[in-house]
């Protein structure tokens, strides 16, 4: 009878053994819109990329349901942001030899924030994110290491297109008149962008969206606000706009308008099939929206002459 048991441990083992090394011929699964339309510029048609959270949808709060956890388990390759992004599915991936966080212990990249909680929104800084399409490449190549040439190929091509939108960055944030560079927005998940392209950046809620806005906080930027004559805000894609709503009325009632700047992507890509739903059309996007907003000088569709709006 010992022995019997000890045969279905084994099994037991060998099982979740060969479910944890998933076929390299399995999808390539990622967490979030950004880094899954980086991983298919690369990739091209040679992989199936598969995201899990889509647009318009909270990464910070979002919970796995089963189909999730079955596609992580069968992927040939996961590839998430990490520094707590994914913070409800961090210990699915945590642990998991074909998981890997394409955000952490980049080169040269000083993170913002504490130890404990470093701010996760790399992609706000096109440089840093270029870096993440290295770290990407990289492990796509340790997968399929036949196809190295083509991916290195369709990294340098998209890494170009990466300078090239960081560099309209510089030219259109850089025309915003120098007292009204102030970007405020629902929580806070522009700092890399502000610090890249030198503008104050606030938010309502701190840099993930668990946290709650108090009061107090709301207070101080009406405050602020209406001292300094900030013009617009920001609402963002997929947080609630209860708290920028509260501090435009805040600023009404000290006899300061304050509009609404415009919609801007922050933890979520735009629709998929538009070109904000890609991450240079995000990003161009929110450049375009924020510098226009703020009196900057833009071309009217952005960058690419691509924006749907």
């Amino acid at each position: 009878m010992k022995r019997f048991f000890a045969l279905v441990a084994a099994f037991a083992v060998v099982s979740c053994t060969q479910k944890e090394e998933a076929s390299t011929d399995g999808p390539i699964v990622t967490t979030v819109g950004m880094i899954a339309d980086v991983t298919r510029e690369i990739v091209g048609d040679k992989r199936a990329v598969i995201n899990i959270i889509g647009e318009g949808t909270d990464p910070h709060v979002y919970k796995a349901s089963k189909g999730d956890i079955d596609q992580i388990q069968s992927a040939s390759l996961v590839l998430f942001n990490g520094l707590l992004l994914e913070g409800k599915m961090g210990s699915i991936l945590d642990g998991k030899k074909s998981a890997h966080a394409v955000g952490e212990n980049l080169d040269g990249v000083e993170l913002i924030g504490g130890a404990g909680h470093a701010d996760p929104h790399l992609w706000m800084d096109l440089s840093i994110w270029s870096k993440v399409a290295d770290r990407i490449a990289e492990q796509v190549t340790k997968l399929d290491p036949d196809s190295s040439k083509i991916y290195q190929k369709r990294l340098t091509i998209y890494q170009q297109n990466l300078n090239d939108l960081h560099t309209y960055a510089q030219m259109a944030l850089g025309s915003i008149p120098v007292d009204q560079r102030v970007l405020i927005t629902a929580h806070d998940a522009f700092s890399y962008l502000g610090r890249a392209y030198g503008l104050e950046v606030r938010g309502i809620q701190g840099i993930s969206t668990e946290s709650e806005a108090g009061l107090k906080e709301i207070e101080n930027l009406v405050t602020y606000l209406v001292d300094k004559k900030i013009p617009s805000v920001f609402v963002e894609s997929s947080v609630s706009d209860k708290s920028v709503k509260a501090l435009i009325e805040g600023a009404a009632a000290q006899g300061h308008t304050v509009i609404i700047g415009g919609e801007l992507y922050s933890d979520a890509m735009g629709p998929v099939g538009t070109y904000e739903g890609t991450y240079l059309g995000m990003m161009d996007h929110n450049i375009t929206t924020i510098a226009r907003a703020l009196g900057g000088s833009t071309p009217e569709k952005g960058f690419q002459n691509k924006l749907s709006h």
